[in-house]
């Protein structure tokens, strides 16, 4: 007689258990009630591919419309085209400099360590000729430091407007330079889905300054005077034929690398040092270790004074002028280098109306919104992708290019995710996520 053993009962019940086990299968693709066929994104520097402080090949290829329109593809066939600078090219920033990349660098003192450096001498103006007859018309209109204001200004690129009045970004694909506007060259492709990324960079511009720019553009106002007025004549014109579209929200930009790499106490001052400050009778008291940086503010009794904390030093601070030319102690830094409380306080408070404007205006014209200012919060504390840890640390963090402002491959491929969640919640569809781990990050010599 055969014997039966509890054990064995034990494994017969459990590969009863296991072969009844329902099988859990992913939703069958489906772009839902999206037409995906002509979709158009407007937006800036993220969304034109503008990283390592410059527009290159490497960035547009890479940036999250490309991916997204990728992820359309893998559900419906599209074509989405961009503007592409030539793949051999160097790049071209705003001040004419190429593209930045990881390299050696000796500072004052002869020490040599990894830092962000220029991969050429020069950037490549031939890049900013306009080339619309090789391009026509193309579906990423992404333009780097466009203003929520400027979308619908008739000869945005039009160079004889002389410097501070045209964007050479536009005039490179602008349909016609003297005339056409970003939104006009976009609604001449009639759009059945659309991407919005607007008003982050007129947050950005102020910050990125030191508060020293002039200020933010108004909340609300008409269009071309508020960002209301602006953004509800961009998705008014986009949607008028019954196009679906997602419009992200508004980042804390004071979350970025930029302005949270070097710390407001980063003055580190031996016996000695300490010693030849406090004899200089600037009014302040330097410790040994430690101490708040100092900056010009005129309502000060000697007209600087140091940090407090919470106040922001800027990345764009000439690092060598503090470790050899006492800038930041004796010499105060000046204010575009800093983001003081007042000034992080009119950002906090502008991004919370723009963001209000938003909302308000999506569930007005029914489009969904990408919670961009949730995944650039998570970046700051620290999240993980499929095992990947990212952050928003300056260089070792993944997200970031390294102009500390701009996101990387990696870091555009949670942004397209964040947009597909979108659509997918808004819109019935089940687009499939980008694996984001496919994607570079910082690229080590």
């Amino acid at each position: 007689m055969k014997k039966i053993t509890y054990s064995s009962i034990a494994l017969l019940i459990f590969a009863s258990v296991v072969s009844c086990k329902p099988k859990i299968e992913a939703p069958e693709a489906s772009m839902g009630s999206v037409d995906g066929s002509r979709y158009v994104a407007i937006g800036t520097n993220n969304t034109a591919g503008y990283a390592n402080d410059a527009l290159s090949a490497y960035g547009q290829e890479n940036n999250y419309t490309a991916i997204l329109a990728e992820q359309f593809n893998a559900v419906a066939t599209i074509e989405f085209k961009q503007p592409l600078i030539s793949s051999s090219s160097v790049g071209i920033n705003t001040k004419g400099q190429s593209s930045l990349k990881l390299g050696y660098k000796t500072d004052c003192k002869g020490v040599t360590g990894l830092s962000p450096v220029r991969i050429a001498g020069t950037g490549d103006f031939t890049q900013l000729l306009n080339q619309f007859a090789t391009f026509g018309r193309v579906n990423n209109l992404g333009v780097p430091g466009l203003s929520a204001l400027a979308v619908n200004v008739a000869g945005y690129g039009n160079s004889a407007n002389g410097v501070g009045n045209f964007n050479p970004y536009f005039s490179r694909f602008a349909s016609n330079e003297v005339s056409s506007s970003v939104l006009s060259d976009a609604a001449a492709i009639n759009p059945t889905f659309f991407t919005i990324m607007l008003g982050d960079d007129d947050i950005l511009a102020f910050a990125k300054s030191g508060g020293t720019n002039g200020g933010i553009p108004a909340a609300s106002g008409a269009a071309g005077v508020g960002f209301s007025g602006s953004l509800e004549e961009v998705i008014t014109t986009l949607s008028g034929n019954g196009a679906h579209g997602v419009i992200a929200n508004i980042p804390d930009v004071t979350e970025y690398p930029y302005f949270n790499t070097i710390p407001y106490n980063g003055l580190k001052t031996d016996a000695s040092t300490t010693a030849t400050l406090n004899a200089l009778g600037l009014g302040i008291n330097f410790i040994v270790g430690d101490n708040p940086f100092t900056m010009e503010d005129p309502s000060a009794p000697n007209g600087f004074r140091q940090l407090l904390p919470g106040e922001l030093v800027l990345l764009s601070v000439p690092l060598d002028s503090i470790k050899c030319s006492a800038m930041g102690s004796a010499f105060p830094l000046r204010d575009e280098f800093v983001l003081t409380l007042d000034e992080i306080d009119e950002i906090k408070t502008k991004i919370d109306q723009y963001n209000n404007v938003i909302q308000s205006t999506a569930s007005t014209y029914g489009l969904a919104i990408a919670d961009v200012n949730l995944m650039v919060t998570q970046l700051k504390t620290g999240t993980v992708y499929n095992g990947v840890a990212m952050s928003a640390t300056f260089v070792t963090g993944g997200a970031y290019s390294l102009d500390g402002l701009q996101l990387n491959p990696i870091g555009q491929a949670l942004l397209a995710n964040q947009f597909i969640k979108a659509i997918n919640t808004q819109f019935n569809a089940a687009i499939p996520f980008a694996n984001v781990t496919k994607y570079s990050g910082i690229i080590f010599p």
